[in-house]
C-alpha cells in the first residue's frame, strides 16, 4: 500500500475547557513526542482518520491563533482504535451517546518527526493559490507547484481538522518549509508578478478575496463564523498532566455541544 500524506490540525494558544487547557503547539508536541490524537468529533475527519496506515506522513498545522500556518512533521504511529474520551464525563468533548461497546469514535496515535525549518503560513498559501503568477518569493515551487498549492484541501475547503494531503503537494510544503525565502514578518504580502483582475465594484479582485480571508479569519477567532456547524471539535488531551492538546474538528451534524467558541479554527 502506498504511503499516504495528511494534514492534522491543532491549537497552540492556552485555552481552558471544563477546567483543562485544551492546547497543543509544536513546543508540546516535540515534548511529548507521541500522542493521541483524541477528541474527533466529525465523522468525515473519523473516516480519514481510520484510513491512515503506519507510517503515512502528516503535515502538523497551527490553528485558531493570530498566525496560523504549518509548524512541523509527524507520522502516523498506531492506525484507529476507539477513542476512549468519548465516554469520559470529565473530558471537554465527552459524547453522552457513544457506547463502549460499540464505539462512535477513534482516534490514532502521531509521533513528532521534526519542526518546519521555516513556519509555513496559511496567508502565504493563501496569496499563492490567489496569484496568477507565482510569487518572486517562492518562485522555486514552479508553476506545478503553484498549482499543487492551489487545490490543496486547506485552500480550498479549509475548515475541517484532519485533511488529505496529495503527494506533490507534501514535497512541496517541504520546499517551502525548508527554503523559505519570504518575509515572514509579512507573510502573504510578497511581491508576485500576477496581473490584478477588478470586479464590478472596482475594487481588484485580490483585494476582495484578501479581504474576504481576514473576515473569515476574525469571525473563526472569536467563535461566530456563520460557517460554525461545519468546524471540527476539539479535544483536551487528558493523558499529560501539564500538558493538554485541543484536535480541531468540524462540527459533527448530529453535534448538540452548546458553544461553537469551543472548537478550534484555522
Amino acid at each position: 500500500m502506498s504511503q499516504k500524506h495528511w494534514l492534522m490540525k491543532a491549537e497552540p494558544d492556552s485555552r481552558i475547557v471544563k477546567g483543562k487547557d485544551v492546547k497543543f503547539s509544536v513546543d508540546d508536541f516535540e515534548a511529548v513526542k507521541t500522542t493521541p490524537w483524541e477528541g474527533v468529533r466529525n465523522a468525515e475527519a473519523r473516516n480519514l482518520m481510520k484510513e491512515m496506515a503506519v507510517g503515512d506522513k502528516v503535515l502538523f498545522y497551527h490553528s485558531n491563533c493570530k498566525n496560523p500556518g504549518i509548524a512541523g512533521f509527524a507520522e502516523v504511529s498506531k492506525e484507529a482504535y476507539p477513542d476512549y474520551t468519548a465516554w469520559d464525563s470529565a473530558h471537554p468533548y465527552y459524547d453522552a451517546k457513544t457506547d463502549k461497546d460499540n464505539p462512535k469514535w477513534h482516534m490514532v496515535d502521531v509521533t513528532f518527526v521534526s519542526r518546519a525549518k521555516h513556519f509555513v503560513p496559511l496567508s502565504l498559501l493563501r496569496t499563492i493559490a490567489s496569484s496568477t503568477d507565482v510569487p518572486e518569493d517562492v518562485s522555486y515551487i514552479g508553476e506545478d507547484g503553484a498549482q499543487a498549492i492551489k487545490g490543496m484541501a486547506l485552500v480550498t475547503r479549509g475548515r475541517l481538522s484532519v485533511q488529505r494531503v496529495e503527494g506533490e503537494t507534501w514535497r512541496v510544503i517541504e520546499q517551502l518549509a525548508e527554503r523559505g525565502g519570504w518575509d515572514e514578518g509579512g507573510a502573504g504580502k510578497q511581491k508576485t508578478k500576477a496581473k490584478t483582475k477588478t470586479n464590478s465594484s472596482g475594487r481588484s479582485r485580490k483585494k476582495a478575496v484578501a479581504k474576504k480571508d481576514d473576515e473569515e479569519e476574525e469571525a473563526e477567532a472569536d467563535g461566530q463564523s456563520e460557517g460554525a456547524q461545519e468546524e471540527d471539535a476539539v479535544a483536551a488531551k487528558p493523558t499529560q498532566s501539564s500538558r493538554r492538546k485541543r484536535k480541531i474538528e468540524d462540527t459533527d451534524a448530529a453535534d448538540s455541544r452548546p458553544r461553537r467558541s469551543t472548537r478550534a479554527r484555522r
